[in-house]
């Protein structure tokens, strides 16, 4: 797999193919399965995020410390009933971000893209655009498969993980996977995909990771929700025209150098951010079962 934003633009251009492509053919000799084999696999992933986004829409989560009890249920209301400021079709896609994120922390089933923290996105983004484009599956599966792709250049060059790399590792490495995959589903060029996906980090450079208590719920939900809209509005900017003069491999390093400039309370630990707040703490400590702090 190519991992140069100028190697992957050229070799498309020069085989009329796409970032999917490359993906599949790679995937392809590395599991030494079928492209009928591998694209069966990824509806099984898909079905399962169409699961876990629809999940909450109108059923109440019940978690054990309830911080994200409701959230789906009650934007999805609001989404049909109100006149959301950024419309219905935006709201939705909030709601399902957040079922999924209940669906997490009620121990549901989830697909993890790339991480549980971040687990919201991708489904959002997909169900969301499923229905309002009419995507078949092929599209779908086409989408995923570019996700994957963007998916492995962060891997090359940084990480995925809220405990090296903060919050934009997670939600933001999630929010560029699902631009690229929409751009791709919207007829966009692999140019205009690593596009998206430059801009969505860029929008998130330096978001630390403070969860409370060190469970991914709170303040994580909220970063799933605008982590779909994230994705939304700089797949627009790339198929509008708008162009990232950093290449996307060089945005995925230095969203690790910020990483690693991170003090540790603010990387997964639950000690800074959100999760150092007052509120925050009594809640570690309950969590915890700590006593006379």
């Amino acid at each position: 797999m190519l991992n140069k934003a100028e190697e992957i633009i050229e070799y498309c251009e020069k085989n009329d193919c796409h970032i999917y492509d490359l993906v599949l053919d790679y995937e392809m000799k590395v599991l030494k399965k079928s492209e009928e084999e591998i694209r069966s696999y990824i509806d099984e992933i898909i079905s399962i995020m169409e699961g876990s986004a629809t999940r909450y829409l109108e059923d109440q989560t019940e978690t054990q410390y309830k911080m994200i009890d409701g959230f789906s249920k009650l934007t999805y209301a609001y989404a049909q009933n109100k006149e959301p400021i950024m419309g219905e079709f935006a709201t939705k896609a909030m709601a399902m971000a957040f079922s999924t994120s209940e669906v997490n922390g009620s121990m549901g089933k989830i697909a993890a893209a790339p991480t549980a923290g971040s687990s919201g996105i991708m489904p959002a983004m997909l169900v969301s655009a499923k229905e309002r484009y009419n995507f078949d599956q092929r599209t779908l599966q086409n989408g995923f498969l570019t996700s994957v792709g963007i998916g492995q250049v962060i891997g090359k060059y940084a990480t995925f993980a809220g405990a090296e790399g903060g919050c934009q590792a997670e939600c933001g490495s999630a929010s560029a996977m699902a631009a690229s995959a929409l751009t791709e589903m919207l007829g966009g060029t692999p140019e205009q995909a690593l596009t998206a996906a430059s801009i969505t980090l860029i929008n998130v450079m330096g978001l630390v990771c403070d969860p409370i208590a060190g469970l991914v719920q709170y303040p994580c939900t909220f970063r799933n929700a605008s982590g779909v809209i994230n994705a939304f509005i700089s797949t627009d900017l790339a198929l509008a025209g708008v162009k990232s003069i950093v290449p996307f491999e060089e945005v995925v390093q230095a969203m690790k150098e910020v990483g690693d400039k991170m003090d540790v309370s603010l990387r997964e630990t639950g000690l800074g951010g959100i999760a150092g707040t007052k509120t925050g703490q009594c809640i570690r400590k309950n969590f915890l079962n700590i006593k006379g702090e």
